[in-house]
């Protein structure tokens, strides 16, 4: 339950109990800080609370974004704070030093002179007290929105007029859209999708409903393109474009009504890699109907978006929190957003999720799984390389010094199962310049030579792969704090998933590449979990689940030894589906049992635009 506290008596006419009512609030008046003091110590420990000075005047969708967003445990409007249960024993702290400075009964508000004065009303007092204090307090941009204490009759009319002149509800539509989009989500989603988000809301639905239905509807469109006939691509087409309408809508939605969740960021983000490659699958065993065998291709596209992903993560947690952060190249980029069409050419180049699905729905409906392929693939590959080029460019040029928090998350991000921590305590890297990233490569390039150019099931690539396993240990020995360090997770998960695509496509045996492709897709999932939970602030998985399976240079090991050694035709797909089987299983049960279980702040990742 939430209750306000009104820290003086209400003002007559004003609608200001009924909007915090309409917000989900219980409603109390206290005569001065004094008595709110006292009401406050007896709302129920598990409650929201906030504290509102009566003669606020503003829109409602600014006291709900100051008011009701569970991101943040402490969040402030002039004349109007919240706090959630984890900051409450602050709040009291902080209230005890207001009254105390202010006095029972004592007037708390700026002079009715001083209309432009500090925010001292009780609300605003502790604001400042708790930020002091140390505990970060939320201020959210309004924009057009007005959040005002007047102090006298003309400014409190003037406050009422601004608050006539500007339609909050438009406002809490626009703000519905996310603020950096591709061109088709915001040119052709967002203009209808946003209106099907207020709907929504207006019936009691939440965004992870929708991301569910958004889910089942893709899944679907899998099954209808692996039906393998042309009505069932053109079905399936029309419904992986619904599927995306839904996947914007649950995002608009949860910004509409303020309905986020650590949950909800983790589904969005995880059913939107689901959703794709399952459609893969679904391609791939339609073509198969026909006669094609596209599993090389279905397998090879999503190795290659896996990899853009984790170049995306990777850079970005190496460099959010970079010390003396400077590149020519970032102020380039800066200049070019100066000038709207680079921005948007920029962003459809890398070829978001928007574009990207929009291509392979129509190319579903009017080709076939080959050509969405082979459009996927070439796609990718220039978005994959224009991103990476832009991305070491700023590395080489920017001056900036890594944090350890950055060079944990990389490290976190790597993977590194027993065999690679064994090998860094044994083999330690020089430390400086890109060692890192080199002795990554060089393994990685080992690792798949051999899998390509040795002949199928040689024990020379599983020397390869014991020398992988080496090297990506020695590695991540030290703190991956260069310039070029963030590469390291990035070339570990090329290494893991090319090896595990070239040994089943070079294996000649039936099956072993649907089985390849779960396996893909069970570590797959594994890393973008890995992700999600650091983006979350929870923290990488804990360190027995790396161990329980392998690490990423103990399961190309172990695929390179079921190669070697298991010369029955079948054998080698069996150990995939095994491998592949396992792994899923001990994943996702810790992974639901993380995010269901969890207790960590409420969020809503903007994402990226892949």
């Amino acid at each position: 339950m939430s209750t306000a506290i009104l820290t003086g008596a209400p003002v007559p006419g004003s609608s200001l109990e009924d909007d915090l009512r309409s917000l989900g609030f219980d409603v109390r008046a206290a005569d001065d800080a004094t008595e709110a003091a006292a009401m406050l110590a007896a709302v129920p420990a598990g409650g929201r609370v906030a504290l509102v000075d009566p003669r606020f005047v503003g829109h409602l969708h600014a006291l709900r974004l100051g008011l009701t967003d569970p991101r943040f445990d402490v969040a402030a409007l002039p004349g109007a704070l919240t706090a959630q249960p984890g900051a409450r024993a602050a709040l009291v702290r902080a209230l005890d030093r207001t009254v105390a400075a202010v006095g029972a009964g004592s007037p708390v508000g700026p002079p009715p002179a001083d209309p432009d004065a500090e925010d001292r009303t009780v609300p605003g007092r502790l604001a400042v007290a708790l930020e002091t204090g140390g505990t970060p307090v939320q201020r959210p941009e309004l924009g057009s929105l007005t959040a005002a204490v007047p102090t006298g009759p003309q400014a409190r009319a003037a406050a009422r007029e601004a608050v006539a002149a500007v339609d909050d509800e438009a406002v809490r539509l626009r703000n519905a859209v996310k603020a950096h989009d591709g061109f088709v989500t915001t040119f052709l989603v967002s203009p209808y999708s946003r209106y099907i988000a207020r709907w929504c809301a207006r019936r009691g639905l939440t965004p992870n409903q929708v991301t569910t239905a958004s889910l089942i509807t893709a899944l679907v469109a899998a099954g209808s393109a692996a039906t393998g006939t042309r009505g069932g691509y053109v079905a399936a087409g029309v419904l992986l474009l619904l599927s995306f309408v839904l996947d914007c809508t649950d995002g608009q939605l949860a910004r509409y009504s303020l309905q986020y969740s650590t949950m909800g960021a983790w589904l969005d983000a995880t059913f939107d890699r689901a959703k794709e490659y399952a459609y893969y699958a679904g391609l791939a065993l339609g073509a198969a109907r026909g006669g094609d065998d596209v599993w090389v291709l279905a397998l090879g596209a999503m190795v290659l978006q896996a990899c853009r992903h984790i170049v995306d993560f990777s850079f970005n947690e190496a460099n959010h929190d970079a010390v003396s952060n400077t590149s020519p190249t970032a102020a380039l980029s800066d200049r070019l957003d100066s000038v709207g069409w680079t921005v948007w050419l920029r962003r459809m180049i890398v070829l978001p999720i928007g574009e990207r699905w929009a291509m392979i729905a129509v190319l579903t409906a009017v080709t076939s799984p080959r050509v969405v392929f082979y459009a996927l693939l070439v796609g990718c590959s220039l978005a994959a390389c224009y991103t990476t080029a832009g991305r070491l460019l700023r590395s080489l040029t920017r001056k900036a010094r890594r944090t350890d928090r950055a060079a944990q998350a990389l490290s976190d991000l790597a993977d590194s199962g027993p065999l690679a921590r064994a090998a860094a305590a044994v083999v330690p890297r020089p430390g400086g310049g890109f060692t890192a990233p080199l002795l990554a490569l060089t393994g990685a390039a080992a690792i798949i030579a051999a899998a390509l150019l040795l002949p199928y099931g040689s024990p020379l690539t599983v020397a390869a792969a014991a020398l992988y396993a080496v090297l990506s240990g020695a590695a991540v020995a030290r703190p991956l704090k260069g310039a070029l360090d963030w590469l390291v997770p990035p070339v570990f998960r090329a290494a893991e998933y090319c090896t595990v695509l070239v040994l089943a496509a070079r294996s000649d045996v039936p099956h072993a590449l649907p089985a390849a492709f779960g396996l893909v897709s069970a570590v797959a999932y594994h890393h973008y979990d890995t992700v999600y939970r650091i983006r979350g602030g929870t923290g990488a998985p804990p360190r027995w689940l790396v161990r329980t399976i392998g690490g990423h240079e103990g399961r190309t090991v172990v695929v390179a030894v079921c190669a070697a050694v298991l010369t029955h035709a079948s054998d080698f797909t069996t150990a995939l589906t095994a491998l592949a089987v396992a792994v899923a299983l001990v994943v996702l049960v810790e992974s639901i049992r993380f995010w269901v279980s969890s207790s960590a702040p409420a969020v809503h990742d903007e994402g990226e635009l892949a």
